[in-house]
């Protein structure tokens, strides 16, 4: 099947494969794991609600009976959480895919991690940052790993601007999304330019307009909520569409490193993911080395040095 008609139909098996989604409990993420499990993957579903995950993980079953689906307890907003929940993974296990795929959106007020780091980039770039540094072992024990970032269309917004990473000179809740939806984008390139020589991949992916969770954030009063909710109806796309980007580039041959896929339908809301223009500069090696570095200083980790 060609990658202009491709759908989830053309996964191939998954067999002896394993796939850690970020999220996983619900939305988009819920709906990765599911397809990758109905393709043979062994799932682990992560997240920081120990009784969502379970809840998600018996739903899995009950949707895949043939699946077995493993939970990860992981707060991507506490540095210390993630590198325990990684710890293990990292010391014995293989992971094939990782899905960066949680996020939160529009928060009201400028609030900060456990860490003291802003909340919507912390959770959504540094803690993902954070994530695959300390899974790299078992990323890389894998033949040919695929490490896919779900980031957003906000990415391309002028407020994603990167200067002021944290917001502390001025916080508007969209910008701050905007930013880690960017960085999401920067951080993948810079990680392809890292695993360059080797079999391994890093991808990231916009869902397009989906009705998932993350509108539970919106900040924009009454009007907003009830736009939200038209939008919801007549413009956005499916949760189970708008997995299609993350299920493709874990996936499908043609999924270059480095590649920013989103979906090809009217308004970038569903069909065969595609490639999308990157923001301007942000496969600039420099912005990448210079994001690479302060994300580092933040979370206080340092990559190990990918295994080719």
């Amino acid at each position: 099947m060609t990658a202009q008609h491709w759908t989830p139909a053309d996964i191939p098996s998954l067999d002896g494969r394993t796939a850690l989604i970020t999220g996983a409990n619900s939305g988009i993420g819920y709906r990765t794991a599911r397809v990758l499990a109905q393709h043979g993957a062994r799932v682990l579903l992560a997240g920081r609600r120990p009784d969502a995950m379970a809840e998600a993980a018996a739903r899995l079953r009950a949707d895949v009976p043939s699946a077995r689906p493993e939970t990860v307890e992981l707060d991507l907003g506490d540095l210390a959480a993630i590198r325990d929940a990684a710890a293990p993974l990292a010391a014995g296990e293989t992971i094939d895919i990782l899905i960066n795929n949680a996020g939160v959106m529009d928060v009201p007020e400028r609030r900060t991690t456990r860490d003291g780091l802003e909340l919507t980039v912390g959770t959504n770039h540094l803690g993902h940052f954070a994530l695959t540094a300390h899974l790299m072992p078992a990323l890389t024990r894998s033949v040919a790993a695929r490490i896919v970032t779900v980031s957003a269309i906000a990415a391309t917004w002028r407020s994603g601007d990167l200067a002021d990473l944290m917001s502390e000179q001025r916080y508007r809740p969209m910008g701050a999304y905007a930013k880690s939806k960017r960085a999401n984008i920067v951080f993948t390139q810079e990680l392809a330019r890292r695993l360059d020589g080797s079999a391994h991949r890093a991808l990231a992916v916009h869902p397009g307009s989906a009705v998932t969770n993350l509108q539970r954030h919106t900040s924009a009063g009454r009007t907003g909520r009830l736009f939200v909710a038209l939008a919801a109806r007549t413009l956005m796309g499916s949760a189970e569409g708008a997995a299609w980007p993350s299920l493709y580039g874990a996936t499908h041959t043609a999924a270059a490193s480095g590649a920013f896929l989103g979906p090809a339908g009217r308004d970038q809301t569903s069909g065969t993911p595609k490639p999308t223009p990157l923001p301007a500069g942000a496969d600039s090696p420099e912005l990448g080395s210079r994001l690479w570095r302060e994300s580092e200083r933040l979370t206080g980790v340092t990559f190990p040095a990918p295994r080719t």
